[in-house]
This record gives structure tokens, C-alpha cells and sequence, in this order.
């Protein structure tokens, strides 16, 4: 459904750091810096088929996050979901809600774990337990 996700950020170095640790923990590569047309810098992990990239904004604004939005990458068990937020709150994230781990529901369990990145956006480690 998706080709890829782009989020904005203020500080490109810091952001390409914070998310070289934190999708290396899902098997991604270091992420591959473009310069745009506009001389703005982005970069892009792809990885099992799905593409994650950051930008500076390309319209000089401040980068934001969305309220009520979350990015959500797919793990492969619960400790891949563990390691990617604890990769993510060493490099300068934020753990938010409960700590990671299984919950159950409509969707049966889920293994979940959400952190806020340097710049406010909201990231969910999803693992489908069953």
C-alpha cells in the first residue's frame, strides 16, 4: 500500500545518526544521503522491501511532528522490539506509554513499544504475536 515514509527534521546529522541505530536494530544498512535539486539533504534506508527516508524540509520551514501520527515498523519478535526501542532511547529518543511489551486485544496480542525521535515523531515497534 505504502512506497515509503519521509519524515522532516531540523537536524539532518543528528537525525541520520539517531535512525542508523535504531533501523540497524531491524537488519537496515546505514541510511544512503541524496542531495536534492534544492540542496537540502535527505537520506533513505530501504530495507525487506519498504523504504524510510528524513529530509530537511525543502520549503526552509521548521521540520514537525503531526500530532495523532505514529510511524510503525514491523518486527520480528519481541526482543527485536525491545532492542529497537532501547537502541533508540541511547541515541537521544524518548520511550513513551508503557514499556515495550505484549498486549492483547481485538487483534489478538500484539508486541508493542513507542518512542518520540529527536524531533517529536512518534515511532512504533509492532511485533504480531498471534
Amino acid at each position: 500500500m505504502f512506497s515509503h515514509i519521509m519524515l522532516g527534521t531540523s537536524n539532518f546529522d543528528a537525525a541520520k545518526e539517531f535512525y542508523d541505530k535504531v533501523l540497524a536494530t531491524l537488519g537496515a544498512g546505514p541510511g544512503m544521503i541524496n542531495v536534492a535539486s534544492t540542496g537540502h539533504k535527505r537520506a533513505f534506508w530501504m530495507h525487506n522491501g519498504g523504504m524510510f527516508s528524513i529530509s530537511e524540509p525543502i520549503n526552509n520551514e521548521a521540520a514537525t511532528c503531526s500530532n495523532g501520527s505514529t510511524i510503525g515498523f514491523a518486527c520480528d519478535s519481541l526482543e527485536q522490539v525491545q532492542a529497537f526501542h532501547d537502541a533508540a532511547v541511547a541515541a537521544g529518543g524518548t520511550s513513551i506509554e508503557d514499556a515495550p511489551g505484549p498486549r492483547t486485544g481485538a487483534m489478538g496480542t500484539l508486541n508493542l513499544g513507542y518512542v518520540r525521535d529527536l524531533d517529536g515523531h512518534k515511532l512504533c515497534m509492532l511485533h504480531r504475536a498471534g
